[in-house]
């Protein structure tokens, strides 16, 4: 009996202390700061194809939770051949920064045509609603069953900074579309120093790889890197991403967050 009551005992603290470590490796970031804004330009073979800004909004109360809201603005370039998009993205992310409580999308399909997306994540129920609308009118809308907390398009730009420390492969479920999908992602805690036009000085980063099975905007799928500040922030430095024209750079111009400058 004594012997059965030691080994138990092992066995909870060893548990009890993998799980102190995998949390404090989220707990200590600053992942989520209020009014951060970053600014990101995308590239083919050095012709700038256009830009991305990634804006937090803060706190806000969500059905009762209070969640961080957050928006993306995506445009092309004027004057890029067979590239024209312009896409808004909100997103209502859970306060763990691990999923998605509610997701807004809006997209400009010509001169005065928006297509606009609606992703309710209703956790409690096990269903995801679906609407998707073009100008006003409703056109599409259904209902999925499912016990997964899912990340959308925008939240998963939280979520990779949440986990960039923890040191193993993750797969995140993800809703894009009409239907769930997975994220596979391999944080290996590889520092390397990446240089970008922003600052005169290399960045130290820590380096991950993964694969998207899942096609989003720009093109957006397949393989991919990353490579985010190795610091509390984790703000995303420079990635390269597969795209419907080709293998893409996306790397930081500028950046709205008080007190942050990317680490030497």
């Amino acid at each position: 009996m004594k012997y059965l009551f030691s080994s138990w005992a092992v066995r909870f603290f060893i548990a009890f202390l993998f799980f102190t470590i995998y949390f404090s490796l989220l707990t200590y970031s600053q992942v989520m700061f209020p009014g951060e804004e970053l600014y990101y330009e995308v590239s083919y073979l050095g012709i700038k194809l256009g830009s991305i800004k990634v804006i937090n909004e803060g706190k806000q109360n969500y059905n009762g939770i209070e969640v961080w809201k957050a928006k993306c603005y995506m445009d092309s370039y004027r004057g890029i051949p067979f590239v024209d998009l312009h896409t808004i993205y909100q997103s209502w992310i859970d306060p763990s920064v691990s999923f998605s409580r509610k997701f807004e999308g809006s997209t400009k399909k010509s001169d005065d045509i928006w297509e606009f997306q609606k992703i309710y994540f209703n956790q409690s129920e096990g269903i995801v609603r679906f609407e998707m609308w073009n100008n006003g009118k409703m056109f599409d809308t259904g209902t999925l069953s499912t016990n997964k907390k899912l990340n959308d398009g925008l939240s998963l730009f939280f979520t990779a900074r949440q986990y960039l420390k923890v040191n193993r492969s993750v797969k995140i479920p993800t809703f894009m579309e009409h239907d769930t999908c997975n994220t596979y992602i391999n944080f290996s805690g590889k520092i390397e120093n990446v240089e970008i036009d922003a600052v005169s000085y290399p960045v130290r980063t820590v380096y991950f790889n993964g694969k998207a099975d899942w096609t989003g905007v720009y093109g957006v799928t397949g393989q991919f890197e990353g490579w985010f500040s190795d610091d509390n922030a984790r703000v995303p430095i420079q990635a390269k991403m597969k795209l419907y024209i080709g293998n893409a750079d996306i790397h930081l111009i500028k950046w709205k967050r008080s007190g942050w400058q990317p680490p030497q």
